[in-house]
């Protein structure tokens, strides 16, 4: 893997399009200093955990790219948090032609890459992923703690009495159980404990 510096303000040339993706892990938090004042072409940008690869903008921008075509990522942690993820969307990008920056460690995958920059990759994507490991383990202790002390509350459910019912009648009317969780904002898992 070739290293190389690329500053935020000046992406490689390449004969294809310049793509950046940003990922957040919630809404309530700000993605404006990840990528800015780079010359995007086009940018994708996740308001999600990056536990897996299921993310629609992280989908969409691996629909989007063709060879040639260069994509910008602040760090490999906003990219996935797990190192086979990292690996497995690097390798599949690089793969088609083409290229991923790292913005914040200064470094270019190509496919052609250095035994050092593979070796990099995999180590800057362990600590991601021991990084999650720890806030995890941190939320069980906290959540633990807290329980012990009766003041845990859990999470506020997904879908209030009325929401409940509004899901029960589309079921009633046959809608598919997908586009009811489509139409509710909730996952398929929530729809059936909630039938």
């Amino acid at each position: 893997m070739t290293a190389a510096k690329h500053t935020a303000t000046s992406p490689k040339a390449t004969h294809g399009k310049t793509v950046g993706y940003i990922r957040v892990s919630s809404l309530g938090q700000n993605d404006a200093r990840q990528l800015d004042g780079m010359a995007l072409d086009k940018s994708f940008t996740d308001k999600a955990s990056g536990k897996d690869t299921q993310r629609p903008q992280l989908q969409a921008m691996l629909d989007y790219v063709r060879e040639g075509d260069h994509v910008y990522v602040h760090s490999m942690d906003r990219l996935a948090r797990s190192l086979s993820d990292l690996e497995g969307i690097v390798k599949g990008l690089t793969g088609r032609g083409v290229a991923v920056t790292f913005t914040t460690q200064a470094m270019t995958f190509t496919g052609e890459d250095s035994p050092m920059n593979t070796l990099m990759l995999q180590l800057l994507g362990a600590v991601g992923q021991f990084e999650r490991s720890l806030i995890l383990e941190r939320q069980r202790e906290g959540i633990a703690i807290a329980k012990a002390k009766g003041v845990y509350k859990g999470r506020k459910p997904s879908l209030d009495d009325a929401r409940k019912a509004e899901l029960r009648a589309l079921v009633v009317q046959g809608m598919p159980k997908a586009q009811i969780a489509a139409k509710l904002g909730i996952s398929r898992t929530t729809l059936y404990a909630n039938l």
